[in-house]
């Protein structure tokens, strides 16, 4: 493995390296990367080494002699000079952590509609998370309860920020998304409201910081008197679920409620089409699909994203307060490192707030985003992730074991104008 030698860390910190080459990576490749890196490092003899062989050599032997010829020409001779020293104060270093003494391990206790998890499964990798961090480093390691909504993630906070310092780790292990971590929806608003024959319903609720989901349902009152009391009795109670539960709901009461046209089902879904399918599930979505076509709707469900960025600093700034400048914020969850495509269209599902203007986005992942936002150092996996693998990568880097899928930003170096 070829590396770049950096100056030994002060007492209790750590450097993470900046770049480094597998040995069968191509020489010619590897040489023109080595040119690309900083002049500082470069200049430095260009103290790379592998194992016990100037890596010059290393290289050299493997070129033939024209370009042996030509990369000594730009290693030894095409070096340029030091930038500025007010240029130099501008480049940004190496990313630095400080080693773990303290720890804020937070439990995102949420569980996903439609399965069977238990909502407190992150308390158990939270728990080993603790273990190892009081056995490996003798850390004093705090951890968060019951933290169910955003509200209760900042109540708990707040009073974390009165009583100790800042922490040189602070973990999040829950469920996340391209944009962030997510709790169940704190609501931001919720009404029914009746205006002549139309009856709109409408939800605000805020699962991930600086991310407000907005659903309305809209009907008729007078097209079915039994859907406009259901909606009329139990809007308070179904506003305060998760929207896939809700819609499921209403799509239960609206077969319940509205007879099919059997003449259409005949046309559309005759007993014959379903012979030739293969299994009862592709004849499900027949089904499903024939019904959806021959009863006439209830209701109309739109759902939309809305940035709120206020909301976002007041995240960023609770895990800014919480975290120590050299320290480390941990996303234990899926896609936060991950590279989020381009949102083709307003209901394209995941990154929103990545695409956003916030923190002079847009930014490559929400890991990007948030060490840009939080002026903190941010590790993330890339993909998705589960309660073991959480574990095995906290530990793999704080025993420095070489891992994949983990995404380590460090923020931007800002200079004054």
């Amino acid at each position: 493995m070829l590396k770049i030698l950096r100056p030994l860390p002060r007492q209790g910190e750590r450097r993470i390296p900046s770049i480094s080459f597998d040995d069968t990576t191509d020489v010619g490749l590897t040489f023109f990367r080595l040119l690309l890196i900083p002049v500082r490092q470069r200049n430095a003899a260009l103290r790379v080494k592998i194992v016990k062989t100037d890596y010059r050599v290393a290289v050299l032997k493997r070129m033939s002699t024209a370009a042996r010829l030509f990369a000594s020409f730009f290693l030894f001779l095409f070096v340029p000079s030091e930038p500025p020293a007010e240029e130099r104060r501008c480049q940004p270093e190496s990313v630095r952590v400080r080693s773990p003494d303290r720890v804020l391990i937070i439990p995102l206790l949420r569980k996903d509609p439609g399965s069977a998890e238990n909502e407190r499964w992150a308390e158990r990798p939270a728990a080993q998370i603790e273990a190892f961090y009081r056995t490996r480093f003798s850390a004093n390691v705090a951890r968060l309860r019951d933290i169910r909504l955003w509200e209760d993630y900042y109540r708990e906070t707040a009073v974390e920020m009165r009583k100790s310092a800042p922490f040189d780790r602070v973990i999040l292990i829950g469920h996340g998304g391209y944009d962030g971590p997510i709790l169940n929806g704190h609501i931001v608003a919720s009404a029914l409201t009746v205006e002549g024959a139309q009856a709109k319903a409408t939800r605000i609720a805020e699962a991930q910081p600086g991310l407000e989901e907005t659903v309305t349902i809209s009907y008729d009152v007078g097209q079915n008197r039994d859907f406009s009391r259901f909606m009329e009795s139990r809007w308070n109670r179904l506003s305060k679920k998760d929207p896939a539960e809700i819609r499921k709901i209403l799509l239960n009461s609206e077969r319940r409620l509205q007879p099919l046209d059997l003449a259409c089902m005949e046309r559309q879904c005759p007993a014959e089409a379903f012979v030739s399918l293969p299994d009862d599930s592709d004849r499900e979505i027949k089904r499903a699909a024939c019904e959806s076509v021959c009863r006439n709707p209830l209701f109309l469900w739109r759902s939309s994203d809305e940035i709120a960025p206020e909301r976002f600093r007041t995240f960023v700034r609770s895990l800014s307060s919480l975290t120590a400048q050299d320290g480390l914020i941990v996303l234990g969850m899926c896609n936060p490192g991950s590279d989020v495509p381009e949102r083709e269209s307003p209901w394209d599902v995941g990154g929103a707030l990545v695409h956003s203007n916030l923190a002079s986005g847009p930014h490559q992942t929400y890991v990007h985003l948030l060490a840009a936002a939080a002026a903190r150092t941010v590790a993330g996996p890339i993909g998705k992730t589960s309660a073991e693998d959480v574990v095995r990568r906290i530990t793999g880097f704080e025993e420095r074991r070489p891992q994949r899928n983990l995404r380590i930003v460090a923020p931007a170096t800002r200079c004054s104008p």
